[in-house]
């Protein structure tokens, strides 16, 4: 635990209802007796923790009616004694008090050091940190049910058990070298090797989530592309519901990609529009195009947008070699303008005029990027936990592959860099440098 007391504003900057200031440390308390008065007959030394009492703020060269709480130690955010300070929400009421607190001995908090100190304490994992910055920073309701899946521990759990059979495997090898006369290597080995294999195959099962997890932090790329004039601007406009590009008869308006952004199940989808391809000898419209070919290439799902008055094409099979392996919608648009029965290869007809299909349309957009509805409780969205997941997963497979033909002594080297790594994520083992930059992306007051 910290020998000093730290102090900041809890609450963003900028005028408010309501702002809190929090100081955590062993003078938490006597710093609040001598800045509290309590409106009540109870003194702030007794003070039942978790409480709210109202009375008095001393601040520097001012006063300010507001409220107490006292969180003790261990039973707090930090695991210190923490005391807050709700007053009204100006910014020079409450740096007015948080100048009275330094005044008083607190010093000012470094960004994220009431979390560090949290981490520090035992109180949370650092992946649940980075879960906690998730959800402050997140900018989609998705992201948030991922940054808060992990900072309820859930990937931690995980990752220590994993940790925890490996402790156990490992035991069990000290014992075989330690009595090479009970003849337990050979033994040891052929047991070991089916278990290093399941653990490996459940850590790699496990960064397997990173692919849903990276979508749902960063976003998921749809490129809408197809001949010029089908419609993929007003389709855009249509989706993200306002005019965003800027839609024209005139074939090729479209020069360069349009972006816009949509929620689709909680999770933020970024569209691009693109150039209509097609072989163009204008310089302007060709780099357009060549930009449009970038962007389906980065895409995480395209959409190829015709409308209906051409069949299978070139343009099609081009965008399909840029795709690769990525899903492609086929989309017929304009059907508004089409008399008569509609047939069509397409997996959705749709109108940009009318909305007609667009609603299947972001089923479809969800569904390719992550399956059925209900199944995206992902919590691997960081790449720091992914690749630490896939090189202990490597460390486990030149063990098992080792069981057999190598000295144990080996073995257990390698089943120890896997353990070691697994420590990265939850922090045990995490580099000083890994802490300080995962902190720094917090704010002053958290």
């Amino acid at each position: 635990m910290s020998e000093d007391t730290i102090g900041a504003i809890a609450t963003p900057p900028g005028k408010g209802g309501v702002a809190i200031v929090r100081i955590s440390g062993k003078e938490a308390l006597p710093i609040a007796e001598k800045m509290f008065i309590p409106a009540g007959g109870v003194a702030v030394r007794d003070f039942s923790p978790y409480r709210l009492y109202p009375g008095r703020i001393a601040a520097e060269g001012f006063s300010d009616y507001g409220l107490c709480v006292y969180f003790r130690a261990p039973h707090s955010y930090t695991g210190e004694d923490i005391v807050e300070f709700q007053c009204h929400g100006g910014e020079s009421v409450a740096r007015g008090i948080l100048a009275k607190c330094f005044s008083l001995g607190a010093r000012s908090a470094g960004r994220g050091e009431f979390t560090r100190r949290a981490f520090l304490n035992g109180k949370l994992s650092l992946a649940s940190a980075e879960g906690l910055a998730d959800m402050i920073n997140g900018e989609s309701e998705a992201e948030v049910r991922a940054g808060y899946l992990l900072y309820s521990e859930k990937l931690t759990e995980q990752v220590r058990e994993f940790q925890n059979q490996l402790k156990e495997l490992l035991a069990g090898i000290d014992a075989a070298v330690d009595y090479p006369e009970e003849d337990l290597e050979e033994r040891e080995a052929e047991a070991l090797r089916p278990e290093l294999v399941r653990i490996r195959d459940a850590v790699s099962a496990l960064a397997a989530g990173y692919a849903k997890g990276r979508k749902i932090k960063s976003g998921v790329t749809v490129a809408l592309c197809g001949k010029p004039n089908t419609g993929k601007s007003s389709l855009l406009n249509r989706l993200v519901g306002y005019e965003k590009a800027i839609v024209s008869e005139i074939a090729g308006t479209t020069r360069d990609a349009v972006e816009g952004t949509l929620e689709i199940g909680g999770v933020r989808f970024n569209l691009y529009d693109t150039a209509g391809m097609r072989e163009s000898s204008d310089r302007i419209e060709s780099i357009g195009i060549e930009r449009a070919e970038n962007i389906v290439r980065a895409a995480d799902v395209v959409v190829f947008v015709s409308d209906g008055t051409e069949k299978g094409d070139d343009e099609e099979a081009r965008v399909r070699r840029l795709a690769g392996e990525k899903p492609v919608i086929r989309l017929r648009n304009k059907i508004d303008l089409q008399e008569g029965e509609l047939s069509s290869e397409a997996d959705v007809l749709t109108s940009a005029t009318t909305g007609e299909g667009v609603e299947r349309l972001k089923e479809l957009l969800y569904e390719k990027s992550f399956g059925a509805r209900g199944e995206d409780a992902a919590f691997l969205i960081e790449e720091r936990h992914f690749r630490a997941l896939r090189r202990a997963a490597e460390s486990l497979g030149r063990a098992a592959e080792g069981c057999c033909v190598q000295p144990l002594e080996l073995v257990a080297a390698d089943m120890t860099e896997a353990w070691e790594t697994l420590g990265e994520i939850t922090g045990e083992t995490a580099s000083e440098a890994v802490v300080e930059e995962i902190f720094s992306k917090f704010c002053v007051g958290k």
